[in-house]
């Protein structure tokens, strides 16, 4: 990227996160998003890590809330769920980690392979995720329009995964023309603020609008509970899939029904990797029949009598017909063999042959 702005085709189309590469020529980015599934316990947060490093996902992601510099205790619950906090910010407060707490919840990602990702949701919470490290910056649908948010944000240099389930089409327009004033590097995900998201809100059309339009990498914050928007997704050519995962949806919390489970994390990352060979490897028809050669004789037929035949029959039309294997005398010679004269006996339970009949005239 060349800092002073300027950003040309190739660079737009694709972003580097530490050694992950999105975007053209590479496979899908799968994040798996804990959100606040950890209920605020740093053992259930450590648990997701494990958890989501088998699944073979990319990155994990969670949410950093501190209540005091986001919330008042005016603010209302979106889903009334817990007997336990009073208000939301009470439930925020409970969310809280301390600065080392999430410093070695990044640790512990980067020894399972993962990257560590957390949303921020007040400037206070990205100065601390700054200083533990964080690689990139995922912008919820929401926080995209804070304003000096996305300033300090973009401030750092880091790349941004925005989401865009909250934004109009001229808000985006905005927002990326912001993002490339600063030459900040980007994606644009498509996302439906519902929980969980039903079938005809998710807009999979939308993922290649964004690319179209804006040129960058373009993926899908899904929110269904299901496998089948980020299937599709990928399928058609999505650069980031971001799923919210819960490891068992007896599980308590708001975001259970909107999440998917770790077997199907891991499905979503095995039709990746086979979307991603399917991609690579381009078939040209006629060669690929070629190579087929063998298999195409198995299931392919011959020509062979309908009926026993003695030495002497002229052939007609009616007693020949097509049988298994293609090894024989192809079914397109057919009227040339009707009347020839048999020089054998032949029967229909093996192909015709050459040597069957008498010269041809």
């Amino acid at each position: 990227m060349n800092r002073s702005g300027a950003f040309n085709e190739k660079n737009m189309r694709h972003l580097q996160i530490a050694d992950r590469g999105i975007g053209e020529g590479n496979s899908a980015f799968i994040v798996g998003e804990v959100g606040m599934s950890h209920e605020g316990s740093l053992g259930i947060a450590h648990a997701y890590i494990d958890a989501i490093a088998k699944t073979g996902a990319d990155a994990v992601k969670f949410q950093t809330h501190i209540a005091a510099e986001e919330s008042t205790r005016d603010e209302p619950f979106r889903v009334q769920f817990s007997m336990q906090d009073a208000s939301r910010y009470d439930y925020w407060k409970r969310m809280e980690f301390t600065e080392e707490q999430w410093r070695g919840l990044m640790q512990h990602a980067e020894q399972k392979g993962l990257l560590f990702l957390s949303s921020p949701f007040s400037i206070a919470a990205m100065e601390m995720l700054l200083r533990v490290g964080v690689p990139a910056w995922k912008v919820g649908s929401g926080e995209a329009h804070a304003v000096e948010m996305l300033r300090a944000m973009a401030s750092t240099g880091l790349p941004m995964l925005l989401s865009t389930g909250m934004s109009t089409t001229e808000e985006v327009d905005r927002q990326v023309q912001f993002l490339r004033q600063k030459a900040v590097p980007f994606a644009l995900l498509q996302c439906a603020s519902r929980y969980p998201t039903p079938f005809e809100e998710v807009g999979l059309n939308v993922i290649e609008e964004l690319r179209c339009k804006y040129q960058c990498p373009t993926g899908l914050s899904d929110h269904s509970g299901t496998i089948f928007p980020g299937l599709a997704a990928m399928a058609t050519g999505a650069d980031i899939l971001e799923v919210h995962v819960v490891i068992d949806r007896g599980m308590f919390g708001p975001d259970v029904g909107s999440s998917v489970t770790m077997s199907e994390l891991q499905l979503l990352s095995s039709a990746r990797d086979a979307f991603d060979i399917m991609r690579r490897n381009p078939v040209e028809k006629t060669a690929a029949a070629h190579r087929l050669s063998d298999v195409k004789a198995l299931f392919t037929k011959s020509l062979a009598p309908t009926r026993p035949l003695k030495a002497g029959t002229v052939l007609e039309r009616s007693m020949l017909t097509a049988k298994k294997p293609g090894t024989g005398i192809p079914c397109d010679r057919l009227d040339a063999l009707v009347g020839r004269r048999l020089l054998r006996d032949v029967a229909p339970d093996r192909l015709l042959t050459k040597d069957d009949f008498d010269a041809e005239t």
